[in-house]
């Protein structure tokens, strides 16, 4: 059993941040992860493993970018992401435990550009897009691999930024979610239904945690 959620207010340079925290009662670990350009931390993955991983020994920090708590609806530009994701450092930091950068979609991307900078212990990239719809020449796997720090990458079999056989061999983990799409949806007609693929998310961000500490 997780302990009470609770919210924080972080002010950054590029605005009003917030925080949601699922704490785990015996924390080892914490992993703070944002949302993409398109959603906010309601996304299905980010609510699969906030639910998950506090029984593993994971606090989980559901972090919301500046642009999202604004109630703007479209995101930030990259820069301007990363300069909010430094700003709630310190405060996912705070507990003085390792803490796992993590991300979906744009915010694997954020995750993946700052963990060496900020020191994080690992990155969790929820449907990298390795590049634009329709436009693999605009690839983006420069960022992925030089990412610096252990890497879990999380990809939809049917994501169109990116499915799984498109990644480049590097220095990270790739886990296929069959059937998802860019949020991890599954058709009706798919082998597999939506909760059993947010268990292959969850049971394996769980496996991988436990390799981290």
């Amino acid at each position: 059993m997780s302990e009470i959620i609770s919210s924080e207010i972080i002010e950054t340079d590029a605005g009003t941040a917030r925080i949601t925290w699922h704490p785990a009662k015996k924390a080892r670990l914490v992993l703070a992860v944002s949302h993409g350009a398109g959603g906010g931390i309601e996304a299905r993955d980010l609510q699969a493993l906030a639910a998950a991983l506090p029984a593993h020994g994971v606090t989980v920090a559901l972090v919301e970018q500046p642009w999202r708590v604004a109630g703007k609806k479209v995101a930030s530009a990259p820069k301007t992401l990363d300069i909010g994701w430094r700003g709630i450092w310190p405060a996912v930091a705070k507990p003085g435990l390792p803490v796992v950068s993590g991300g979906r979609s744009a915010g694997a991307r954020v995750a993946c550009r700052t963990a060496t900078e900020l020191g994080a212990a690992a990155v969790l990239a929820l449907s990298f897009p390795l590049h634009p719809p329709g436009k693999p020449e605009k690839s983006r796997a420069d960022e992925l691999l030089g990412a610096g720090v252990p890497t879990l990458v999380v990809q939809g079999g049917n994501d169109p930024f990116g499915k799984p056989a498109e990644f480049p061999e590097g220095d990270f983990e790739l886990v296929e979610v069959p059937y998802g799409d860019h949020g991890f949806a599954v058709p009706k007609r798919a082998e597999i239904g939506q909760e059993e693929a947010l268990e292959i998310i969850t049971g394996r961000v769980v496996e991988w945690t436990r390799t981290l500490g």
